[in-house]
């Protein structure tokens, strides 16, 4: 299995396959071979930043036409290299075959021009990447000034648990005139490889081919990434990553170079009394907690882990709590294959946890769980379980609640998405919510299958803080003449 994956490198434009260097994936015990970079890491970075006036050379419109383009060749019956990337993330993958085909069915559905050009005309504005813009006024008399946004020389360490953190980081790359060397993750190191041989393929000598580059080497190697994280070759490292490999980054940094976290969260959710209205809305409510709980197997930040209900903890309170808690495995059990399904790969450690809950039948009542199907573990008093951080593998907690104090001072800043039912409870705690440190209110059911506004993210806009902005001042000589006496 070794020689069955080959990830090239591919330094702005040149592939180079001689795949000498065996690398292990994450999962699956597969392995695959790539190019041993310590030859070529003086070419990755770029140290002559006025190597970018190429990429000033072509229009925002020009960019948004070589994107809109590279989607259209991203299908997936035709581009063989997105195919090997989806043969390769079904073995090291958490989700399941019939998503990851959805997800690279869809690759050229996030190149459309209407949702990059408001990508940018919400982060930055395509005026201040075109050109100089008038700042107006100055409380200074005769003070005049312009302000632009310039793209960066960037490091994009990515995260490979979905196909998505590849295709957005090419996608900003490219809208901001950056240049950017993108670090291979090892459980998904062809996705990037698949979008960039394909602009390779499509346009070779092309600016924005011209400027990125993917590399696969084992984080932490010092001797590699002493020379890669250099200020003199990078301006901004994009990471996306836990604890510990943010803090492995942050050895490297100093002056020159702006370190921006996409960093792990936890998301939950908020349901009022409401729910329990009558039985169809309860129905319904259940099958939307499921959408959040379920959707991509759980995999992702913004799926639903701890959910705290307004059921009372009465006795009615907890039956309440455990019909919804029934209800929500039943429908989890029948969402569709392309968005979930029982996990391939469940979490043995979760598993013995959940075992051991089943048997604290005072504290908690579970709802599956008995092999990889998910479940739902109903918390008997208003406790999350004590292995609430381990949630996954289409596993939530759901914890009643008398009032909705428990639930927002749960809320920290390693809070990202709460999905809230009803409409009226959002716009009621969302300010609180804010205050704690949430990150994205949505309606409930809407966590993992609706976003907005992708180019915000952990309460922070990677787009707006990708670009370097720089701004050029005119002052009145006479006014300068006066001030210098």
């Amino acid at each position: 299995m070794s020689d069955e994956f080959r990830v090239p490198l591919i330094i702005r434009g040149e592939i180079i396959d001689d795949a000498r260097v065996e690398h292990g994936g994450r999962r699956g015990g597969i392995s695959f071979r790539a190019p041993d970079i310590a030859g070529h890491i003086g070419r990755l970075t770029l140290r002559t930043p006025s190597g970018m006036a190429d990429l000033y050379a072509i229009s925002f419109e020009e960019i948004l036409d070589y994107l809109v383009e590279l989607g259209r060749r991203l299908d997936f019956e035709t581009n063989r290299h997105v195919r090997e990337a989806f043969r390769l993330s079904c073995v090291t993958s958490g989700l399941s075959e019939s998503i990851l085909r959805f997800h690279y069915a869809q690759l050229g559905a996030m190149f459309d021009r209407d949702d990059m050009r408001g990508m940018v005309e919400r982060s930055c504005g395509v005026d201040y990447l075109e050109g100089w813009v008038d700042q107006g006024p100055s409380r200074f008399p005769g003070l005049t000034a312009r302000t632009r946004a310039f793209g960066a020389r960037a490091i994009h360490v990515i995260a490979g648990n979905a196909p998505i953190v590849s295709i957005l980081t090419v996608i900003r790359n490219a809208l901001t005139r950056s240049d950017a060397v993108i670090k291979l993750p090892s459980n998904d190191p062809l996705t990037a490889v698949a979008l960039v041989r394909t602009m390779v393929e499509m346009a070779p000598d092309h600016p924005i081919t011209r400027h990125i580059s993917v590399a696969y080497w084992k984080g932490g190697d010092e001797a590699v990434e002493r020379a890669i994280y250099d200020p003199r070759g990078v301006e901004k490292i994009i990471a996306w990553g836990g604890f510990d490999s943010v803090k492995h980054i942050t050895r490297y940094l100093q002056p020159g170079i702006d370190l921006i976290t996409q960093d792990p969260k936890m998301s939950g959710t908020i349901i009022g009394r409401q729910a329990f209205a009558d039985e169809a809305t309860l129905r319904s409510v259940a099958r939307r907690l499921a959408l959040d709980i379920g959707a991509q197997n759980q995999e992702g930040c913004v799926s639903a882990r701890v959910i705290y209900v307004e059921s009372g903890t009465d006795e009615d309170g907890i039956a309440r709590a455990n019909k919804l808690g029934e209800l929500t495995f039943a429908a989890l059990q029948m969402l569709p294959p392309h968005l979930s399904t029982p996990h391939k790969a469940f979490d043995q450690t979760l598993k013995a946890e959940i075992d051991a809950a089943r048997l604290q039948d005072e504290e908690y009542r579970v709802f599956g769980g008995k092999r990889n199907e998910g479940a739902l573990i109903v918390s008997q008093e208003e406790y999350p379980v004590d292995f609430s951080r381990m949630l996954a593998c289409r596993v939530g907690n759901i914890v009643p609640i008398d009032s909705f104090e428990a639930a927002v001072r749960s809320v920290n800043a390693y809070t990202q998405t709460i999905g809230i039912f009803p409409e009226e409870l959002k716009e009621a705690l969302r300010d609180r919510l804010a205050f704690q440190g949430a990150q994205r209110l949505v309606s409930l059911g809407g966590a993992a299958t609706m976003q907005h506004n992708m180019e915000k993210q952990d309460a922070i806009e990677p787009v707006r803080r990708m670009v370097k902005w720089v701004t050029e001042e005119t002052a009145d000589g006479a006014m300068l003449d006066a001030l210098a006496g």
